[in-house]
């Protein structure tokens, strides 16, 4: 046999309500208990039926000054230390019960501190009935006469009531009597408990109006308690588990104990309308108040109550009783409950009576008191946060999800705040100046409750039969019997009919004996009574048969109502045939539909796993991102932080070089002006030697020397001073330590003229640069330098020529040179040579550090005609050889050089360089 596998019923719709725009206000109720002693400081005081005034307690501080300050709250009723029950179920609970027999659903709870007289408010005392008693007594005095036989309703495990027939629910009487017989004995059975026998007086039992005659009724009660958020059924029976007996060495048992299982928690579930309920929660089904009132004080007395500081039996549990009254509407004939599921009605009032919220100092509670006092303040809480969240959405518009799940308090109730039922809420205060900080709490929390508003339940809609058939059906009962027993006697065993009966009635015959042949009197008397009986005979049978076609349409009635009878079960059996295929089919479909969704559900799975591994990914990945993005962030702040500490390196060395090359370039200049200085005087000297020479009369030049003896010789290579002995940066003249043009002695000119020369004097070499050497060089030529076309450009034999440097050309050679192009003010182009020494870094590599910059400037001279002037007068106009650049300053700062096919001669065109200093 294959086992049926398991799978989810599809969720059905919801069923369509009339849309109902109509809300009403939850309303809140303020009780206040009488104080425990008369000299205890009062905190409370009742302004009006209304209001009240909440009074700071000596020694308290309320207002940031110190000073006292005293808080007016509004209810909807208050109700002072003089108000008794009667008055408080009159206001509160007696609107309830009316709406719960019209089919409408309520919730009733009581809130406040520890000790405030919650659960007096809702059970009572022996004469003193509370809430609850009185809101049964007064349901079962309104549904007695209409009330369903035992067992007619029959309440499922999906929160729903069937229907039995009458046949059914009397087989179920039998078998629960038989059973209730046997385990029973007349002596063990339940009897009242003295301490509910005189809850109620008779003066004071009320009954509600407008009860509809032709339904049937039935009231199913349960009782639970939500303790440290689990829930648990105060009706369980609890179950009997025998234990192994122990036995003994001889093999007889040494005893047997029995032991009663703990209560098991029970589980919230939502029905086929989203009704929440308490699923595998025992209903009872009672008669009558008393019986109601009985199962009730049976679950209170395993109620968790325990023994604190503040109150002798304080409650460790919030506890629900549900009244549920199911109700049907009789068939046409008003006789028999109409067998329609769809037609019954269940209403369900809630009487709630939340424990005590309290502070552990107060209360002095340890170990499994203090667990339970927080679960108490916890759930509360959540109360309280879900009637915040409610007000909120209703007030400002916003769409927040109420957190009902949080808590068993509010998800069992979650039905009542979104518009199944009138709301009630009796608030209990204790006006001891010592509960003064709880009330405050609690007076804020019961305002805000009164803001919030819930959906008017609507009414049960009405069948469509002819109202008054239950009262019709036992009028014409009580006439058909009333009939039957006028036209009815008792049949004797001979079988005489009713015309014997009657005819003992009639009147008896006179006398009839004759002694006297003359006797006129007694025939005459005889035919008198003869004529009577004949007469009242005649009558009879005019009765009798018109009781016979009396009793013969009667008889035809009943036939033709029987032959209706039996055409309406024929049809009601082809409509239950067609039920039965619509059911076949339904049941099909779900089949197929439970197939599907199951499909649907592991294909569900299978995405909810796939995404979870993409998510999985999509964080590590986030993850990873979010790690190199803060990895680049940091590596660019790094790298800005290098950048800003190599551009103050740059500008702090290149500060330092500029200063360092300035002086270097004064140095030079101040050494360069002294040596022009004195070839100025050699060459004055000269001059003036051949100008006075010369004859007036004398054309031809003088004969040259073939070396002049002015012109200083430059010494050779071999010659010049080696590094060592030249003459440090410190020691040679600075600026200031020089002597001036005017303080310089003369130069000494001879005495008698010098031999001219007499071939063309030989150009002294320029010093040749420190390239020249026997170093190895690199030299770096990038590959946008242009070629200028000039014969002034740096020679390096000895070098490698890179457009790019690298580390292995580095690693070979022991200078550097770097030649750099650039555009100067004056729109030519300047060359500059920037030269270093390689040297080797602690890690093996090679690195360059600058130390000279040689600069290269290509000028185009002017052709205007510039005479030096002589210190010592102008020479003779005859005399013009010098030229346009006989001037010593500017011929020395200039080096000249012939452009090739030029036909201008060496002193008009020219490009202007700068003294290179030594590499």
């Amino acid at each position: 046999m294959n086992r049926q596998a398991k799978c989810k019923t599809p969720r059905r719709p919801p069923p369509k309500k009339p849309p109902n725009s109509q809300k009403d206000p939850v309303g809140v109720y303020l009780r206040v208990r009488p104080l425990a002693a008369e000299d205890e400081e009062c905190c409370i005081e009742v302004i009006s039926g209304t209001t009240v005034q909440l009074h700071a307690p000596e020694g308290f501080k309320v207002n940031r000054n110190g000073e006292y300050k005293e808080t007016q709250y509004s209810f909807k009723k208050v109700f002072g230390v003089s108000v008794d029950q009667m008055e408080l179920f009159e206001h509160v609970a007696k609107p309830l019960i009316v709406d719960l027999i019209h089919g409408k659903n309520g919730l009733l709870f009581t809130y406040g501190v520890t000790g405030s007289g919650k659960t007096f408010t809702m059970t009572g005392s022996p004469g003193q009935g509370g809430l609850l008693p009185r809101s049964l007594d007064m349901l079962f005095n309104s549904i007695d006469p209409y009330q369903a036989k035992r067992y007619v309703f029959k309440t499922d495990d999906k929160n729903g009531v069937d229907l039995q027939c009458e046949v059914d629910a009397l087989l179920e009487r039998q078998r629960r009597d038989n059973a209730l017989n046997i385990s029973k004995t007349p002596s063990s059975r339940q009897r009242v408990d003295p301490e509910i026998g005189d809850m109620l007086k008779q003066e004071e039992a009320c009954k509600a109006d407008g009860v509809d005659e032709d339904s049937s009724y039935s009231v199913f009660v349960s009782y639970i308690e939500i303790y440290n958020n689990y829930i648990y059924d105060l009706l369980e029976e609890m179950q009997e588990d025998a234990i192994k007996p122990k036995w003994n060495g001889g093999g007889t048992p040494l005893r047997q104990n029995t032991e009663f299982t703990p209560p098991q928690s029970k589980t919230l579930r939502e029905d086929q309308n989203h009704n929440m309920y308490v699923a595998g929660c025992m209903e009872v089904e009672v008669k009558s108040a008393e019986e109601a009132f009985q199962v009730f004080w049976r679950g209170q007395k395993r109620r968790k109550v325990a023994n604190t500081r503040l109150n002798r039996e304080s409650s460790r549990s919030h506890s629900v009783f549900i009244i549920k009254l199911a109700q049907a509407p009789l068939d046409a004939d008003g006789d028999n409950i109409l067998q329609d599921k769809n037609q019954v009605s269940v209403s369900q009032l809630c009487l709630v009576d939340l424990a005590g919220s309290e502070r552990t100092g107060r209360t002095g509670a340890e170990g499994t008191r203090i667990r339970e006092a927080g679960n108490i303040n916890q759930s509360l809480l959540n109360l309280r946060t879900c009637i915040e969240i409610l007000r909120e959405n209703q007030m400002c518009g916003t769409n927040k999800m109420v957190p009902y799940r949080d808590s068993k308090v509010t998800h069992l109730f979650k039905n009542y705040f979104d518009g199944e039922g009138k709301v009630r809420m009796v608030v209990c205060v204790n006006p001891n100046a010592g509960d003064y900080e709880e009330t405050m709490l609690v007076m804020r929390f019961a305002e805000m409750t009164q803001e919030v508003e819930v959906a008017r339940p609507v009414d049960r809609p009405i069948c469509g039969f002819t109202p008054g058939r239950r009262h019709r059906n036992q009028t014409s009962k009580e006439e058909l019997s009333h009939r039957l027993e006028e036209r009815s006697s008792p049949i004797d065993n001979g079988g005489i009919s009713v015309l014997n009966g009657m005819a003992l009635s009639l009147p008896p015959l006179p006398s009839s004996e004759l002694t006297d042949p003359n006797d006129e009197i007694t025939l005459p008397r005889l035919i008198e009574a003869l004529q009577n009986r004949q007469r009242i005979r005649q009558m009879m049978v005019e009765e009798c048969s018109r009781a016979a076609n009396m009793m013969k349409s009667m008889l035809q009635e009943l036939d033709s109502n029987l032959i209706s009878k039996e055409n309406l079960i024929h049809e009601q059996n082809g409509r239950l045939a067609e039920k039965d295929r619509a059911i076949q089919s339904n049941k099909t479909e779900i089949e197929r539909l439970e197939k599907k969704a199951k499909m649907q559900e592991n294909k569900i799975v299978i995405l909810q796993k796939t995404t979870k591994i993409y998510e999985d990914d999509k964080r590590s990945l986030q993850q990873e991102l979010e790690t190199r993005g803060h990895r680049l962030q940091r590596e660019l702040s790094d790298k800005r932080r290098m950048e800003q500490r190599m551009q103050g390196m740059v500008s702090d060395t290149q500060h330092k070089w500029e200063k360092e090359c300035e002086k270097r370039v004064n140095a030079m200049q101040l050494e360069m002006q002294n040596k022009l200085w004195v070839k100025d005087e050699k060459l004055k000297q000269l001059k003036a030697i051949v100008t006075e020479s010369k004859t007036p009369g004398r054309s031809d030049a003088p004969p040259r020397q073939t070396q002049p003896q002015t012109q200083p010789q430059r010494p050779s290579r071999e010659e010049r001073p080696s590094r060592e002995e030249r003459p440090s940066r410190e020691e040679r003249p600075s600026r200031e330590k020089r002597p001036s043009r005017e303080e310089r002695p003369p130069a000494k000119r001879s005495a008698s003229p010098s031999p001219l020369p007499t071939t063309t004097p030989v150009r002294p070499l320029h010093r040749r640069s420190r390239s020249a050497g026997g170093e190895k060089w690199v030299d770096h030529k990038p590959t946008s330098s242009l070629d200028l076309g000039t014969v002034l450009q740096p020679v390096i034999p000895n070098a490698i020529q890179v457009s790019t440097p690298s580390e292995k050309a580095l690693s070979k050679c022991d200078r550097y040179v770097l030649t750099h192009q650039e555009v100067a003010s004056d729109g030519e182009i300047q060359t500059k040579l920037i030269k270093g020494d390689v040297i080797k870094t602690r890690g093996g590599g090679q690195a360059v550090q600058f130390t000279d910059i040689e600069t290269l400037k290509q000028e185009l001279a002017t052709v205007q005609s510039r005479k030096r002037k002589s210190s010592e007068g102008t020479l003779p106009s005859g005399d013009q050889t010098g030229g346009s650049w006989t001037d010593v300053e500017t011929r020395c700062s200039v080096a000249l050089e012939m452009k090739a096919g030029s036909n201008m001669g060496p002193g008009f065109e020219h490009h202007g360089i700068t003294k290179r200093r030594k590499p």
